[in-house]
């Protein structure tokens, strides 16, 4: 028999939860072949086996964590035909959890029953899934005292949420109003993801952490958009991709960098790490959260290589298949509500970076471009949050000026390199 281990993930990965079985008891599996789906923190990554053979076991289930290294499935490498794992197991024991269970008088004292529970525990180990073990220690149930209904006397998920679910009436509601007033409204109980708790828990770390700040400015898109009407189709037809905006505000965010490196760095203790490579992340949305893939030395790219990275970054986020290389890194963040619609938001920092710029969506506003005559322009509010133990209003502020600059008169965009 060959296990299959959880393998090494990455340096900061530890652990991640069984997201979906691609095989299951009793398949054939191929040396190379994905058995297992695996969600981390970052990304799903597909786990292959090292062996090839018939599966007999999984001992975890969809929604289970694992560690790094441990033993999720065992391959028999010998070819012969093998039933599932638990049903090789002896169905008699499950018969006996009734039995077990303490019948002990009402005046009997908490010591004897407690001795009998702990009896039962040693000399007799329920058969239970690896899910029904885990949902009974985060419930704090006995397995002993749970009949099984499987008729191989294995106890399921099931049997443990419906023992509880008869506990739970058999007791008295000590605050019968209220709950029942609850229970009669509609309400769906959802697991969060691997991913969503830990964007959670690193947004509340970063506002925890940084003294966060946004400042806003306005641009007026209207070379922008001329350029663009201009050149798309030539653009597609040399470089075989669209000319977005991306490309402007990441070439221009390289630029306003450069002038004003503080907003291009980050803290490491009593110092200030202050990077000269310009690493832009670019947040996508995609089906389990936020993510924000990277553009690598965006500052030696041109439009179209931009274009093409994020193209591509876009379309492995939204079907699941970015690599940690992808996501790892990053020296500064563009996200871009107004995709949604959005006319104004204070986008949270992505540590341990210490600004992030936020667009939003481009809409006609009569503008005043003179004393005596208004237009109307596409103009977009952009909004730049930041950390104020690095940087200062001024700079900030100065920095999405520079920003501005670069837009109105994308020119300056090629003179800036």
């Amino acid at each position: 028999m060959a296990e299959i281990k959880v393998p090494e993930l990455a340096e900061s990965i530890s652990e991640g939860t069984i997201a979906k079985w691609l095989k299951n008891v009793g398949d054939h599996v191929e040396q190379g072949e994905y058995l297992v789906e695996l969600e981390t923190d970052k990304v799903n990554i597909e786990i292959i086996s090292d062996y090839s053979g018939k599966i007999t076991e999984q001992k975890f289930s969809e929604g289970d964590s694992v560690r790094v290294g441990e033993t999720i499935a065992v391959v028999d490498e010998s070819g012969e035909s093998f039933a599932p794992a638990v049903e090789n197991k002896p169905a008699e024991p499950m018969a006996e959890p009734t039995k077990l269970e303490p019948i002990v008088p009402i005046a009997d004292s908490k010591e004897t029953a407690n001795s009998q529970k702990a009896d039962q525990s040693t000399s007799q180990r329920p058969i239970a899934s690896p899910a029904a073990r885990k949902l009974a220690r985060e419930k704090g149930v006995n397995l002993n005292e749970i009949p099984a209904m499987d008729p191989l006397g294995r106890i399921r998920k099931q049997d443990v949420t419906s023992f509880q679910q008869e506990n739970k009436n058999n007791q008295p509601n000590k605050e019968a109003v209220p709950k029942v007033q609850d229970e009669s409204k509609p309400i769906i109980y959802e697991r969060m993801s691997r991913r969503r708790q830990t964007i959670a828990k690193r947004l509340v770390e970063v506002q925890q952490t940084a003294a966060m700040l946004t400042t806003f400015n306005e641009i007026d898109l209207t070379a922008v958009m001329d350029l663009r009407k201009r050149r798309k189709d030539t653009f597609f037809e040399e470089h075989d991709v669209r000319l977005g905006f991306m490309s402007f505000f990441t070439k221009a965010a390289v630029a306003a960098l450069k002038k004003f490196p503080y907003i291009n760095a980050e803290i490491q203790g009593d110092n200030l790490l202050i990077k000269k490579f310009y690493d832009i992340g670019i947040a996508v949305a995609a089906a389990e959260g936020l993510v924000v893939p990277v553009v690598r030395d965006a500052d030696r790219k041109t439009f179209a290589e931009i274009e093409l990275d994020i193209m591509q970054l876009a379309e492995k986020a939204k079907t699941n298949k970015l690599a940690l290389k992808d996501l790892q890194g990053g020296t500064f963040t563009i996200t871009n509500g107004g995709v949604f619609g959005s006319l104004l938001s204070t986008p949270i920092l992505n540590g341990p970076q210490v600004a992030i710029l936020g667009m939003h969506k481009i809409q006609l506003r009569p503008v005043a471009m003179d004393k005596e005559r208004m237009e109307n322009r596409p103009m977009m509010y952009v909004a730049l949050s930041y950390d104020h133990r690095i940087v200062d209003g001024k700079e900030a502020v100065s920095f999405l000026s520079k920003i501005k600059e670069l837009l109105e008169d994308p020119e300056n965009l090629l003179l800036e390199g």
